[in-house]
């Protein structure tokens, strides 16, 4: 590839180009986490709000690069810049970026509401940013006749990557949403200063020389990058992107289910696909694949490993199982993105090749977001990409051996045919075993849910349901124990303490009227009596047929049940709007899927919501289990906020194989409550003084709270 020399005489006119085309690039991937975050909230802090965002980007990266396509193909420089810089200067009046919930029919999908959010808020700025990359490398090869455009893509990706790093370590760290968006759109007009800038060249340029384009003369290296592309071509590009953008959905989802869902664990996988790309397409000679192949190998039996939870001595620290998944996704990527830079078209194809790859990445996304929820119960949309990958790779390593030897061509088939068998017969036993112990399965937007069952027959019979790897209640199927409380909900919980003991300490009539944010089975109802009512706030509707289908918490209930489909915080929102205080006497919250936090059910206005429905007296319990994820300090900070005292409790879960620990932070100033013996007696020390971590809807921070070690 030629160098991109700046010379004296040449600087002036690469440098605005350049300048440009990274600021193109930072706002592009800037402006993903930003949105994504900003949404997050409105739709249960599920891994799944990340993916359809990236679905969005991909789509609108491919309506960028047709646009910048179009506009090479069909109009003149002049005739180019007058329509890009009509369009540039009309989307400034949709500034500033600051997404807005739209409330739609009963029954729409979410990943359609996600889509229409975005589509109206960031949908113009996007797809005109996303057209940067090829148009202005086109405007670069015009005004600067021998040099590599395809140097740019490598500095426009280097742009996506800073975009993409500074976010979790400094902005999201630093600045409000709101000021992040403010911050963002100001960027997006110095952007639109730097298109007139560059379009200031080109016009230089054709006054000079002409209107006859100088990109016919083509500077890439390497034979692959001079032929006409064919059909064959097209397809391969189309491919390896598709299984690129997989491989990164498709792994950025698990480790989101795994881990936690948090801005970092986003970026840090898109981050890794760009550096592939940078990688592959800076210098031809980076791409060796008896380096890259043997990598894919090993990262992927490592990944098989983690996937089947095969450890001695029990499950590994946050930080190997970060590095795993990393590891793999890189490997994956880099094979999809080398062959990609292998098989990459001439300058004279530039913008039709861009074309191409965006196409395949926005397949990629609709087979993550729209056709793996509709074939696969599961996320087995990851064991099948490293699948056709390893296929891919035997194919490729087959036909760079023609010519050679018998023997060589034979050892390279038998090796690649090893390591897929290998692959499949891992992949596909860890698919067996999951699938073989659950009785249902179902694939939500939030999330997979498992019923399945131990022990049949046997008087310790039971029923539990799993969200992904995190149990979420359980039932003893025996009639004569079907009503004992388990899982953490014990009677030694905070959660089992706090309704067993308030009515006995202060209520006369006993009764109670309890709020819960997440009903999982309906475990709670066990603690109901006559004339209790229980009012259940469940954001999937599926979780709600499964308990009563499955489990019979709900159908033996003793109390008054009501469910209310919807996020938690939107419908009492609603409630309080509308003057429909509940005046519950005890609101438990326990809302988490898996091990997602959604942070806007432990910020400073969800403190006041709650309180706003909770009796002066009342008592908030909120349940704070969690593998990599310590919510003490923000639970803390919410209720000194609050004016109210924080006390932990914690259950080990060891008195019955049924029960499991749990760690809670109630809530109150009810000194009478407090006072019981028992209550005091389960009240258990911090472990240290709070840290100032308190979380508004316009600013908070997971990365601060997750326990790395």
């Amino acid at each position: 590839m030629v160098s991109f020399d700046i010379s004296r005489s040449q600087w002036p006119a690469k440098f605005p180009f350049a300048v440009a085309i990274f600021t193109s690039a930072f706002l592009v991937f800037q402006v993903q986490p930003v949105v994504a975050r900003y949404i997050l909230p409105w739709f249960g802090g599920t891994a799944n709000v990340w993916t359809v965002c990236m679905l969005f980007f991909q789509i609108g990266l491919l309506a960028g690069y047709v646009y910048a396509h179009l506009l090479v193909n069909y109009l003149g420089s002049l005739s180019q810049i007058f329509v890009h810089g009509s369009l540039l200067l009309l989307s400034l009046f949709v500034l500033p970026i600051t997404p807005s919930f739209v409330e739609m029919g009963e029954g729409t999908y979410e990943s359609i509401q996600i889509l229409y959010i975005l589509t109206q808020s960031v949908g113009i700025p996007f797809v005109l940013l996303s057209a940067s990359a090829p148009l202005l490398q086109h405007w670069f090869a015009n005004v600067n006749p021998g040099s590599s455009p395809f140097r740019l893509y490598a500095l426009s990706n280097v742009g996506s990557l800073l975009a993409l790093l500074s976010y979790p370590f400094f902005i999201e760290r630093i600045l409000s949403l709101s000021s992040q968006t403010v911050v963002w759109s100001v960027l997006f007009a110095i952007y639109v200063v730097l298109v007139g800038w560059c379009a200031v060249w080109v016009r230089k340029r054709n006054r000079e020389s002409g209107p006859k384009s100088s990109t016919t003369q083509d500077v890439s290296s390497g034979s692959t990058a001079l032929r006409t592309s064919s059909v064959f071509d097209r397809l391969v590009w189309v491919l390896f992107a598709a299984l690129g953008s997989v491989s990164l959905l498709a792994i950025t989802n698990q480790m989101s289910l795994d881990i936690s869902v948090v801005p970092f664990l986003w970026i840090l996988p898109l981050s890794l696909y760009l550096v592939t790309f940078i990688i592959s397409f800076e210098r031809d000679a980076w791409y060796l694949r008896g380096v890259w192949y043997p990598f894919f190998v090993l990262s992927i039996a490592a990944l098989v490993i983690l996937l089947r939870r095969d450890f001695p001595g029990g499950e590994p620290p946050v930080m190997y199982q970060i590095g795993i998944y990393c590891s793999a996704l890189f490997a994956c990527c880099m094979i999809c993105h080398g062959e990609l830079a292998r098989a990459k078209a001439s300058v004279s194809e530039l913008t039709s090749f861009y074309v191409y790859v965006a196409l395949g990445g926005a397949i990629g996304g609709l087979l993550v977001n729209v056709v793996s929820p509709l074939v696969f119960d599961g996320y087995w949309e990851l064991h099948t990409v490293l699948v056709v990958i390893a296929l891919c790779m035997g194919i490729v390593l087959r036909a760079s051996l023609k010519g050679r030897s018998f023997a060589q061509r034979g050892t390279a088939t038998l090796a690649m045919s090893t390591v897929l068998l290998v692959l499949v017969m891992g992949l596909g036993t860890q698919m067996r075993d999951s699938l073989d112990e659950s009785i249902y399965d179902s694939r939500t937007f939030y999330g997979i849910l498992h019923v399945y069952e131990e022990n049949r027959g046997s008087e310790d019979h039971i029923l539990k349901l799993r969200h992904g790897r995190i149990g979420h209640g359980k039932q003893l199927v025996q009639t004569h124990r079907n009503r004992i409380p388990t899982s953490y909900y014990g009677e030694s919980t905070a959660a089992g303490i706090t309704l067993t003991e308030f009515p006995v300490v202060h209520r006369a009539d006993s009764t109670l009227h309890v709020g819960g944010i997440g009903m999982g089975i309906g475990t709670i109802l066990t603690y109901g009596k006559e004339g209790d009512k229980y009012s259940f706030y469940e954001i999937s509707s599926e979780v709600q047929r499964i308990a009563q289908d499955y489990f019979y918490y709900i159908e033996q209930s003793l109390a008054e049940v009501d469910i209310r489909i919807g996020d938690g915080r939107r419908v009492l929102q609603k409630e309080l709007d509308e003057g429909s205080v509940q005046n519950f006497d005890v609101l438990v919250l326990d809302a988490f899927s898996g091990d997602a936090i959604p942070i806007h059910l432990l910020s400073v206005e969800a403190s006041n919501l709650y309180w706003g429905h909770l009796k002066e007296d009342g008592v908030l319990v909120v349940h704070i289990s969690n593998r990599h994820i310590d919510l003490s300090d923000v639970v803390r900070q919410m209720a000194s906020y609050a004016g109210k005292q924080a006390y932990f409790m914690e259950d080990y879960g060891e008195t019955a194989d049924y029960l499991s620990g749990s760690s809670w932070v109630i809530v109150t100033d009810n000194e009478a409550f407090l006072a019981n013996p028992i209550v005091q007696e389960n009240i258990s020390d911090w472990e240290r003084d709070a840290k100032p971590i308190l979380w508004t809807d316009d600013f908070s921070n997971l990365y601060d709270v997750i326990e790395w070690e």
